[in-house]
């Protein structure tokens, strides 16, 4: 669909121009390791049978670490990997009250009383102001990448409060993947990112190295630094979104009609052909 530099000279990349509008809809499971299908949604099944799950050995085989609450990640990323690759198993975390208590005192700690109230004021802000166009974009997205991507095939998949515990290491090593994508929140140790065969990968929304922060494109818009919104994939490694970079991606965004959500989100998801083919390209 074509490639989109909004500042060729300030050298951001291969920034592609927006390809589709995308999104995805599956089964949302509950319990520790479930396979999904028409008969049986809750149908427990041991680690041992992944092989069940390999149709081919020349296909790139991946995994998905997700976050249990962001649907168009559980949902629609799965069916986006599946179309492409053997899905082989999804990590989805559920973040307990103990783990949501020391988050909050950990940026109480980094950011200070006031910098944290200031966090606090914004996303209410947001919630009040954009809440019900955002759920409306988001649900609007999840049924077009539903009509784009059919339905992934039976994906083992693990619930658990860390992608980093034991459970999830024995689930992703027993998946013997190619390529893991991470979408979550938390800084994956060395033992786990290291565990498949090729790479694990990340869409940091960002430009790196200079918005490596966790709300990259929000910040390059508060700085007015507009050829800097957009989306990094990137290798990880023991640094924080300092791994190799394999390309940048934006799409013609919307910073006075969309909300900081939704461009967010849209970095990634208005290029999911060109990630496709760079992830590809990769293995």
């Amino acid at each position: 669909d074509g490639i989109r530099d909004r500042s060729p000279s300030r050298g951001l990349g291969d920034v592609y121009k927006r390809q589709h509008k995308y999104s995805l809809s599956g089964p949302v499971l509950s319990g520790a390791v479930y396979v999904p299908d028409k008969t049986s949604a809750d149908k427990k099944i041991p680690l041992t049978l992944f092989s069940l799950f390999s149709q081919s050995t020349s296909v790139m085989r991946t995994v998905l670490i997700c976050h249990d609450e962001h649907t168009l990640d559980r949902d629609g990323l799965a069916r986006w990997l599946a179309s492409f690759s053997e899905l082989v198993g999804v990590v989805i975390l559920r973040e307990t009250a103990s783990q949501k208590r020391l988050r909050i005192r950990r940026e109480l700690k980094r950011v200070g009383l006031l910098r944290f109230f200031d966090v606090v004021a914004f996303r209410l802000y947001d919630r009040i102001i954009w809440g019900r166009a955002n759920y409306e974009w988001e649900s609007e997205t999840l049924a077009q990448l539903g009509r784009v991507y059919p339905p992934s095939p039976p994906v083992p998949q693990i619930f658990t409060s860390s992608p980093n515990s034991p459970e999830a290491e024995a689930f992703i090593r027993q998946s013997a993947c190619d390529i893991m994508i991470a979408r979550c929140k938390t800084l994956l140790s060395e033992q786990i990112f290291m565990l498949p065969d090729i790479a694990t990968l990340v869409m940091h929304p960002g430009i790196c190295p200079e918005y490596r922060n966790a709300y990259g494109c929000f910040w390059a818009l508060a700085e007015n630094d507009l050829e800097k919104v957009g989306m990094t994939l990137l290798k990880v490694n023991a640094g924080i979104d300092s791994g190799e970079i394999y390309g940048y991606y934006s799409y013609d965004y919307d910073e006075i009609h969309e909300s900081q959500m939704m461009i967010h989100y849209r970095v990634t998801f208005e290029n999911l052909t060109a990630l496709a083919t760079k992830i590809n390209e990769v293995y």
